[in-house]
């Protein structure tokens, strides 16, 4: 019997497509999904029927295993709790989007020591997991209903090139699939960048739509340091940081984002594009660093997601993030590590903006020496 076909540009409403798929997914069934990257199938990984059906319209040997899409960066805890702090940084990052991240379960397995014993095979079976959050709308939104991850696959038979549109999922797969959802050519047409993630090191197993160079970017360690405006203090903590940094690794500061370290400032009600105070720039350049090219940014969503620290100059900028940002809990501190504020020389005497920035310097050295720098 041939699948359903369903073309969501021709859809009114999603939500029936959404419960139509969840329905066939938790009866144990097959529905090819379009993603980001190329078409993809998948089955309840809560279902051992649904898995094993998964294994023969795949044509797929059994030590080839799944992934696992599940809904966020923040649901990976669930299912791997060690997750490391490179697979951490990878998926807030990366996620919704074309990355796979293989990681190791550890003794604590999680969610996924849950799954039926053949779908645990299937997914992890050499102590290792892929996790994947695809970046479309109906993928999602069928994770929010379902209960329990996807184990996805690519919608192809095994040996044969990927699906990138509807059609050529159902050319391969044909009636071993029940549900075909249709939302034309899939954004990229090419596979998703798979990458193992151990500890505070990651490696590239395949390249797809994420390439090298972006993910050595993706990889790097942010810090961020925040203040109000972005005009005097986190600019210059900005520029000092990086000498200190540089000295910590034993390289030049344009060399540090070649070695994996990006260090940046924002403010919380910044204006972009300010250039900095004329006595910042100067106390700056008494110290031989050059703060005069800077631009000011305000603090984003993507800022606060990337950032694996982030260094507020008093206690009010830290709750004002927390306030809008309450996961960012645990990557955000006050500069100093007692907690007291660097008030703002703003208005004030040059003699008030270096002792700023010898304040700042100060907290800046403790808080260097704590970070885990590679």
């Amino acid at each position: 019997m041939p699948p359903i076909v369903i073309d969501l540009r021709q859809t009114d409403d999603s939500r029936d497509v959404v419960h139509r798929a969840v329905q066939t997914l938790a009866e144990g069934g097959l529905v090819v999904f379009p993603t980001e990257t190329v078409y993809g199938v998948g089955a309840s990984a809560r279902s051992a029927a649904g898995v094993e059906k998964l294994f023969v319209a795949k044509g797929r040997s059994l030590d080839a295993p799944f992934a696992l899409a599940i809904k966020s960066a923040e649901e990976a805890l669930d299912y791997v709790p060690q997750l490391g702090t490179m697979a951490e940084r990878l998926a807030r990052r990366c996620w919704p989007g074309p990355v796979t991240l293989v990681v190791g379960q550890g003794e604590d397995r999680g969610l996924v020591s849950q799954l039926p014993e053949s779908v645990r095979r299937a997914v992890a079976p050499n102590g290792t997991v892929g996790l994947r959050v695809p970046a479309h709308s109906i993928v999602l939104s069928v994770l929010q209903m379902l209960a329990g991850p996807i184990a996805l696959t690519s919608a192809n038979l095994s040996g044969e090139p990927a699906a990138v549109t509807a059609k050529q999922a159902v050319e391969s797969l044909g009636n071993r699939v029940d549900l075909v959802l249709d939302d034309g050519r899939s954004r990229y047409g090419q596979a998703s960048t798979v990458v193992r993630a151990t500890g505070n090191e990651c490696t590239c197993i395949r390249e797809g739509v994420v390439g090298r160079q972006a993910l050595d970017r993706l990889s790097s360690m942010i810090v961020l340091l925040v203040c109000t405006g972005n005009t005097c203090r986190s600019p210059m903590a900005e520029v000092i940081m990086r000498r200190l940094v540089a000295e910590k690794m034993g390289c030049s500061e344009s060399e540090l984002d070649q070695q994996g370290t990006i260090i940046a400032s924002a403010g919380i009600a910044a204006a972009p594009g300010c250039g900095p105070s004329r006595e910042a720039v100067t106390v700056m350049q008494e110290g031989g660093l050059d703060l005069s090219k800077h631009a000011s940014q305000p603090l984003t969503d993507k800022l606060v997601r990337h950032a694996d620290v982030i260094f507020t100059m008093t206690e009010g900028h830290r709750n004002a993030i927390l306030r809008r940002w309450p996961d960012s809990s645990p990557r955000i501190h006050t500069l100093r590590p007692d907690g007291k504020d660097i008030q703002d020389p703003i208005g004030g005497s040059i003699n008030i903006y270096r002792e700023c920035a010898e304040e700042v310097k100060s907290a800046l050295r403790r808080r260097v020496d704590e970070l885990d720098l590679h």
